[in-house]
């Protein structure tokens, strides 16, 4: 499996449109879009309300199962994800999941907690300190990698996970 994540891409609808293109089981966005809900690439993306959307019309949540993992994507500022992961991680448990996506912070970063991983994507427009422009892909059967992959399609950081 492949899916594709993004987050807080603030108005830059060139950058979704070229996510959206590549191929994957399914594509994310965790919120930040400031994009209309009507917007055409929303057919082939997911996404959820972050805290500078203004369509209310995006869900603060979605939960998809992709192959044998359900996926929680959130946008992370209801859940204090500046400070801890622990708010996101009780929602994790609560909604079953297998992998958290969140955004907000514009910093990338993945780690397993408990048999779940929690990613953030970076920002692929606005990231925060001294981080590259990301987005980030999860590919899985047995293993799994987590890539980070900057707009010219290079490999920036990269996590590997046994018998996910």
């Amino acid at each position: 499996m492949k899916i594709i994540v993004l987050s807080d891409t603030h108005g830059d609808l060139e950058t979704v449109q070229a996510v959206s293109a590549m191929p994957a089981d399914a594509i994310f966005h965790c919120g930040d879009s400031e994009l209309t809900q009507d917007a055409e690439v929303w057919q082939t993306i997911s996404t959820v309300k972050g805290n500078c959307d203004r369509e209310r019309q995006f869900p603060d949540q979605v939960i998809r199962r992709i192959g044998d993992k359900q996926i929680l994507v959130v946008h992370g500022h209801e859940h204090d994800c500046n400070r801890s992961l622990l708010p996101l991680y009780y929602e994790a448990v609560q909604q079953q999941a297998d992998i958290v996506l969140f955004g907000h912070t514009h910093l990338y970063g993945a780690e397993m907690k408990d048999g779940i991983l929690f990613l953030n994507p970076g920002s692929p427009v606005l990231p925060r300190g001294d981080k590259q422009p990301t987005y980030a892909i999860i590919e899985w059967e047995r293993d799994a990698t987590v890539s980070f992959v900057n707009l010219h399609n290079e490999l920036v950081d990269t996590l590997q996970i046994k018998n996910f």
